[in-house]
């Protein structure tokens, strides 16, 4: 997946990073390092039930989603999916940059001419920085940028930029075998009949992408298409509109839930370590 420059992102349908609820073409300042706040006592991770209607393919409300996903305090959630953010990218660096000093260079084994009665400057080889073919002063090596984030921060910077969102968060039953070709054109008018702006920003969250599916919206230049395995959290933030699945909500309220099996394991782990410690 190609990443898109930090200067394009346009973090319409999050309210983390925005001072008002309109969109607006302001320039972002969030990628500045800024200090972390220090957690208090009293702001605890807590979670908002919230219902959205279903929509069904030809764009009718045929029921409707609960989303119960964890939420960061409104003083920390800024910091909390900065640092999410800012950990995706860097560790996104392959980091293989590299150049040649004048000791790996090839050739310059002996003096090019004699030090005098030349007339030229002093010239002890032909690997000198100073000469085309030459090594690099202080050029870039190899380097592993990868940064550490614990998994629960993790899991706490997407579930907060989805909750973030859900004010432009449309839920579709699943719509799999509806496409019995590929047509864009009939992906396109779907998401007409979704309220949906083709020119926009838009991502799409499937428990599974058919083949179908996936090659009638490979040609709309403004739109993802992620699994659980591909969900990442600039996507979710470069995103003007999320799609959801009702599969695709099931499966964040069992991973990012407030009380989700994975953190219950975690829990029991960690007591289990702290026993034997004790």
């Amino acid at each position: 997946m190609a990443a898109a420059s930090p200067s394009s992102i346009s973090f319409f349908s999050s309210t983390i990073f925005l001072s008002n609820p309109k969109p607006s073409h302001t320039k972002l300042h969030f990628l500045k390092p800024q200090p972390h706040p220090r957690l208090r006592a009293s702001t605890t991770i807590h979670s908002e039930l919230t219902t959205l209607p279903v929509l069904s393919f030809e764009g009718n409300q045929v029921g409707s989603a609960t989303l119960n996903l964890k939420s960061a305090p409104p003083d920390t959630a800024r910091a909390v999916v900065h640092r999410g953010l800012t950990t995706d990218l860097t560790n996104r660096r392959r980091g293989t940059a590299s150049t040649l000093t004048r000791a790996e260079v090839r050739g310059g084994g002996q003096k090019p001419y004699p030090q005098k009665k030349t007339g030229r400057a002093r010239r002890g080889s032909q690997r000198t920085p100073l000469r085309p073919g030459g090594g690099v002063i202080f050029g870039p090596k190899p380097k592993d940028w990868s940064v550490k984030i614990n998994k629960k921060e993790k899991k706490l910077a997407i579930s907060t930029a989805i909750s973030s969102a859900l004010e432009s968060t449309v839920v579709i039953e699943d719509f799999d075998n509806k496409f019995e070709k590929p047509k864009t054109t009939e992906f396109i008018a779907m998401m007409k009949r979704l309220g949906l702006d083709p020119k926009k920003k838009s991502m799409f969250l499937m428990t599974e992408v058919s083949d179908n599916v996936r090659l009638s919206s490979r040609n709309v230049g403004t739109l993802k298409m992620l699994t659980p395995r591909t969900l990442n959290l600039f996507d979710i933030l470069d995103a003007q509109n999320l799609v959801l699945t009702k599969g695709a909500v099931e499966f964040l309220n069992d991973r990012y839930g407030l009380l989700s099996e994975e953190d219950e394991e975690e829990d029991e782990l960690e007591e289990g370590e702290d026993a034997d410690e004790g």
